[in-house]
């Protein structure tokens, strides 16, 4: 049974969701601040490995940030390498794994309730790739969530699935593997029901998916009012295709065009995903938006905040991240354009100086 204060923020914060899923402004800048910074304050008293961290840069209950730009960020890494959670976690409702490369290790982001996550992902989907209320047929490159449950794509997609879809999900990765075949039969089942569909899947997934069905030329026209869902992914890899490329070729092979493709960009470490804005998607440099209580920061390797318009690391804080960490630095790199993002992509010799735990701290509380 969660506490007052915990059951005060979680409403706070639906309460927020709701009334932007209605058509409100969801939160303004003294409202999102006074979010961010309860937070804070609520993850510093029970997240010991974060109390510690922000305790060397000078902050503890006594000194909060004057804004909410000032709150500390922690590395994605450092899920890695701490149990970052505000609560006990072995009462945990979702636990995501990050994949990690060949070798390396896996970190886990504990949510205590499930909730929170649902109500920010329906809502920024619902807003971004639903924007008519279709019901659809999801066929989904990621993996399946009765095998992989600690898969926070997989979480996502098979919550949309089964809330917005019209019955006949299915899914065609497993593991590293596409099934190709299958994938096949069940667009040309969905093209002879007139059945419009959604195609989710990491970049990856779909370049498998292409060459495979390349040779031999294989075609479809998916029926009016088809969409795709692309998570990037090519993390790690040693093949990368170029985004404009890759939506080309799905556009001539699927019979989707380009505009009905629609780049989400998330990380298992946030609970909130942006999502191409819809007046930007025949842009070669389309712009991320979010839902407002999720908002980014540019800095530069100091952790000092740059202009719009100047290339930098990316910092997002998240409004419905309450049960781990409310800021997390990131190695992906861009800049800011109007109210969103324009996303350049992963920096690998990337340094987040000023702001990473240290290892003595990580030991002190290693990952569960």
């Amino acid at each position: 049974m969660s506490d007052a204060a915990t059951r005060a923020l979680d409403d706070a914060f639906i309460d927020l969701v709701a009334g932007w899923s209605n058509g409100g402004a969801g939160c303004d800048e003294a409202e999102f601040e006074s979010h961010a910074l309860a937070l804070f304050a609520y993850q510093i008293e029970r997240n010991e490995p974060y109390r510690r961290y922000a305790a060397t840069l000078g902050f503890d209950a006594d000194h909060l940030p004057a804004t909410w730009r000032q709150i500390p960020a922690v590395p994605a890494s450092a899920f890695k390498d701490a149990t970052l959670a505000t609560f006990d976690v072995s009462q945990a409702e979702l636990v995501f794994q990050t994949s990690g490369t060949t070798g390396e290790r896996s970190g886990k982001h504990y949510v205590e309730h499930a909730r929170l996550y649902d109500a920010a992902l329906l809502a920024g989907f619902d807003r971004f790739m639903l924007p008519d209320r279709p019901k659809l047929r999801y066929l989904n490159l990621v993996p399946n969530p009765r095998w992989k449950p600690h898969s926070s794509l997989g979480y996502m997609m098979g919550h949309v699935s089964v809330l917005r879809g019209e019955g006949n999900a299915a899914y065609f990765l497993d593991d590293e593997r596409v099934d190709i075949d299958g994938f096949a039969r069940a667009l040309e089942r969905a093209v002879a029901d007139h059945q419009p569909v959604c195609i989710a899947g990491t970049a990856f997934a779909f370049v498998a998916l292409l060459d495979a069905l390349e040779t031999p030329a294989r075609t479809f026209v998916a029926p009016a009012g088809s969409r795709i869902m692309e998570t990037g992914g090519f993390k790690g890899r040693a093949r990368v295709v170029e985004r404009a490329e890759l939506y080309s070729r799905l556009e001539s092979t699927l019979g989707i065009a380009a505009p009905s493709i629609v780049a989400e960009y998330g990380m298992t470490e946030l609970l909130s995903q942006y999502y191409d804005a819809p007046d930007s998607r025949t842009r070669e440099q389309r712009i991320k938006v979010a839902p407002p209580w999720l908002r980014t920061l540019v800095v530069d390797p100091n952790g000092h905040e740059l202009p719009p318009g100047e290339t930098g690391a990316l910092r997002h804080v998240d409004l419905a991240n309450r049960s781990s960490v409310v800021a997390i630095d990131t190695e992906d790199r861009g800049y800011r354009e109007g109210e969103g993002i324009v996303l350049l992509g992963r920096d690998p010799a990337a340094e987040l100086r000023g702001c990473s735990l240290d290892a003595e701290e990580m030991a002190a509380n290693p990952l569960a």
